[in-house]
């Protein structure tokens, strides 16, 4: 068995999923990060994170399949026989910005989104559920979204998953103690997949306004939400069932 913690990254191959685990290989923690499809940029960023102290190996699995993630919860065991904790980063979304168009969105949008951002980390925790109750400190942390607790955000069928996420969290809180189950939910993050997702002239327009009406001033980064993942997971050992917003005070203006 390993003398290193180690910790699951869904969704690692960029963003968040790739800050936090940089952060933990930083700290002394083994990681395995999965990612859906490009398995290159996740190969890329366990090659990054690997040091003399730590490593990191990539996986591609899809969280919506419930053989992948028991698949990545025995690659875990099988090379360094703990789990101590989990971070359900993987998310999808379909962008129909406009929440009142809901010809937008289709009932397989629905299922596809939901399979990934709810189902997933149901999945995932289901699978490491007897491996996290072994650590001496054992922490899952779902990475929502103010969209969940706010009802805005990319599309009405992300809101709505990243609400149920939260729910779920509460619930696998209050029942799988000593498990610590948290979410975080961030604003606005800088980054690729906003920009993609937004096009560079309405991502440009948030941001600024965000800056400029935020009582903080600032958008999210990658590290910042990555620094608060590891705070919960590290640190925060009487802290469960929390929804951690992380946002600048955006969504105290909504």
């Amino acid at each position: 068995m390993s003398d290193n913690p180690v910790a699951i990254v869904t969704g690692g191959s960029r963003g968040v999923g790739a800050a936090t685990a940089r952060m933990l290989s930083e700290n002394g923690w083994n990681v395995v990060i999965t990612c859906s499809s490009s398995l290159k940029d996740a190969d890329q960023v366990a090659k990054n994170c690997t040091n003399e102290n730590a490593e990191v190996v990539a996986l591609q699995a899809d969280v919506s399949k419930d053989l992948e993630c028991i698949a990545t919860i025995n690659k875990a065991i099988e090379k360094w026989g703990r789990i101590d904790a989990l971070i359900n980063n993987a998310g999808t979304t379909k962008f129909a910005w406009d929440h009142s168009d809901l010809d937008s969105l289709t009932a397989e949008d629905f299922q596809y989104i939901y399979g990934v951002n709810v189902v997933g980390p149901f999945q995932m925790v289901k699978a490491a559920k007897e491996h996290l109750l072994k650590s001496e400190n054992p922490c899952v942390v779902n990475i929502s979204s103010i969209a969940g607790i706010k009802g805005i955000g990319s599309s009405v069928a992300y809101a709505s998953s990243k609400g149920a996420l939260n729910t779920m969290t509460l619930s696998m809180a209050r029942n799988l103690g000593p498990i610590r189950v948290n979410a975080v939910c961030p604003g606005f993050i800088e980054g690729e997949w906003l920009k993609k997702g937004m096009g560079i002239e309405m991502y440009e327009g948030t941001k600024k306004h965000i800056q400029n009406t935020a009582p903080l001033g600032k958008t999210c980064s990658p590290e910042s939400i990555a620094e608060v993942i590891i705070n919960l997971v590290e640190k925060s050992e009487l802290i469960t069932g929390q929804l951690i917003t992380v946002d600048g005070g955006v969504s105290l203006n909504l």
